[in-house]
């Protein structure tokens, strides 16, 4: 079965060993109420601070997103309207364009 399917590289995923995203949550979050109070100056823009604001605002993104669903390629769709073009015009004319 080696002709027919690809192997593909074994994925990489490296643990961090001193980072603890809770940690870091709750510091963003402390920080953030100290701005709306007034201890911290407001704080400068940057193009990070947007970065996946749109997929969570919007409910039908979010959910694909989530459920991991990849969309449909474009051969896929060519080929399948090139088969529906074909029954088309099979089922007009009665015979096959070949």
């Amino acid at each position: 079965m080696g002709m027919f399917s690809t192997r593909k590289p074994k994925g990489f995923h490296h643990n961090y060993i001193y980072y603890d995203p809770r940690k870091e949550k709750l510091k963003e979050i402390e920080e953030n109420a100290k701005r709306e109070l007034g201890l911290l100056p407001p704080k400068e823009f940057t193009p990070e601070d947007i970065r996946g604001k749109f997929v969570g605002a919007t409910t039908h993104v979010r959910r694909r997103k989530e459920s991991g669903r990849k969309p449909i390629s474009y051969g896929v769709l060519i080929a399948a309207i090139i088969i529906l073009l074909i029954i088309a015009y099979y089922l007009q004319t009665g015979y096959l364009p070949f």
